[in-house]
Formats: structure tokens, sequence, C-alpha cells
């Protein structure tokens, strides 16, 4: 009940533009600027865009070698974007260096920057790409944040939405938007659209999945809305995606059934008698996936 009257709060008004911008990222260069060309010819040319998402590794590229703690310089200079702007702003991912006493951790972190400059929340990458993604630790924590008068948002990174326990706990929290920044610059990238659009659809949420190009990515971001339908897909090329999230209908489809009154799939879940012994770890459930060897890179 609580997050029910939270959604109502928070509806004072029904729609909300998100501009996702598929852009070229270079791995040797400093993108922070092409950020802010991009985040500036939004505020003038779709004034009614209120947040802007980048691609995973946008503002630095995919280097562990450009790893800073946060808060940090690269933070900072996002946070100068956001309010000169005046735009929510969800830079993709930055590779956060943690000092520990053994050493130091490298996570794939995606900051939420408010319009007025300040992080108001922080999400750790929970499923780095493995074996591939060695170095990089994965998080523990889920990453829901409230934009008042609109609604309740997630993040998730990349490889996280392959899992889609990761989807289901945002939503779960209240989450009515996912913003997902991903780098795949690999050959599957059409089973990841066919996992957004199974993502919104199962879970009622809008999905930004949202790829960069150039060394960021091989393009194809996709938006999809709470009944599946493609709001748009992207090519291969550079390219800003404003969409307008109507969260009245988003209210009226959980309540009512996706599609002009079918199913309800969360409240299907929510209602259901069978359990998941698999999430168990005494259950012994899941015995089967302890005989396919160890996670490493084949050879």
């Amino acid at each position: 009940m609580r997050n029910a009257v939270l959604a109502v709060e928070l509806a004072a008004e029904p729609t909300f533009g998100v501009a996702g911008v598929q852009m070229v990222v270079s791995a040797f260069e400093d993108n922070v600027e092409r950020m802010g060309a991009y985040m500036r010819h939004i505020r003038t040319r779709f004034p009614w865009v209120r947040m802007v998402l980048f691609s995973e590794l946008a503002a630095r590229g995919p280097n562990h070698g450009k790893a800073e703690p946060l808060p940090g310089p690269t933070e900072a200079r996002l946070c100068t974007l956001a309010q000169e702007t005046g735009l929510w702003l969800i830079p993709g991912s930055l590779f956060e260096q943690v000092h520990t006493k053994d050493g130091g951790v490298v996570y794939n972190t995606s900051p939420v920057i408010n319009p007025q400059g300040e992080v108001v929340t922080r999400f750790r990458k929970l499923f780095p790409f493995r074996p591939y993604e060695r170095d990089v630790a994965g998080g523990q924590d889920f990453c829901v944040f409230d934009v008042p008068g609109a609604g309740r948002f997630g993040v998730s990174i990349c490889y996280d939405m392959w899992f889609p326990e990761t989807t289901r706990t945002l939503v779960a929290m209240g989450a009515e938007v996912i913003l997902h920044p991903t780098m795949t610059d690999t050959i599957d990238r059409d089973v990841e659209l066919a996992i957004a659009r199974a993502s919104a659809a199962t879970n009622q949420v809008y999905f930004f999945d949202i790829n960069g190009v150039g060394d960021g990515g091989v393009g194809r971001s996709i938006v999809c809305d709470p009944s599946g339908y493609v709001l748009h897909l992207s090519g291969a090329g550079a390219e800003i995606i404003p969409i307008e999230v109507d969260f009245v209908r988003l209210r009226r489809e959980r309540e009512r059934g996706m599609r002009s009154n079918l199913g309800q799939p969360l409240k299907s879940f929510r209602d259901r008698v069978c359990n998941f012994g698999i999430y168990d770890p005494n259950a012994g459930k899941d015995s089967y996936l302890h005989t396919l060897g160890p996670l490493v890179k084949p050879q």
C-alpha cells in the first residue's frame, strides 16, 4: 500500500520526457565534452525532455586504467553539465576505483545526477560480463530513485538484464521505468533486443536499453513500453532517442491489464501459490548447475 500511495503522490505530471543518446564512444579520448554537447542540444531542441541517458562507460570509455574514486573529477564534470542544462543525467557508467586494505577493487558504477547537479544515488553493476570482465567486481545493491512529480526509476547495467531477477526486483521495489545503459559490441545484440522487450512486457515497465557506437558498441538501442511494444529501435549510427513516458497509462495497465485489459503479470506473480526453491541454497534444487564446471574463458 505504501508504494501505491507513493506512486499517486509522484504522479503530478502524466508524462515525462527521457532521451537516450546512442553516442560514438572512444576508449582513448575524453568523451565528456561530447556528452555535454548532446545535452545542450537536447535542452534546446527537445525542451520537454527532462532526463538524459547515455550508454555504459560513455564518459571515459571501456578502459580500466581510467578508473577513479567516486566522487571524483569526471563525476564532478558530469554534475556541472546536469546543473548547466537543468536535466536529470544518467551518464551511462564509470569505472570506480575503491581502495581497500588488500589493494583495491574496480566497480562499474552508474551515478544518478539531479538537475541541481547533485548525485542522488549510485548503482554498481551486479553482473560483470564473466568470464571476460574478470577485473571488475560485482555490486550487491539494487537501485531505485524517485523523480518528484513523475515516478520511480530503476537502474541496471548491460549484462544485468540477462538475469530476469534483476528487473523483477527493481519492479517489486516500485520501478516504473528501467534505465539500462549497455556496451554491447558482440554478435548477440539481437538476443538482447528480445530480452529488453520481454523484460518490459513481463514486468509491465518502460525499458530504455541504450547502447553506444564506435568503441562503445554496435548501436541498435531499443526502447519498449509496458505492453512490450517497441517504441524505437535504432540503427548502427549516432542517434538521439527522445521518448515520452506515460505514467498514467502505465499505472492503468498495471491495474487493468496490458494491451487493453489482458494479462496482469505483476499481480499474478504477487499472488502466486508456487515457491521457487532454486533460490534457497539449502534446498538442493540447483544441483544440476553445479555440474557445469568453472566459469572460465574458453581456450
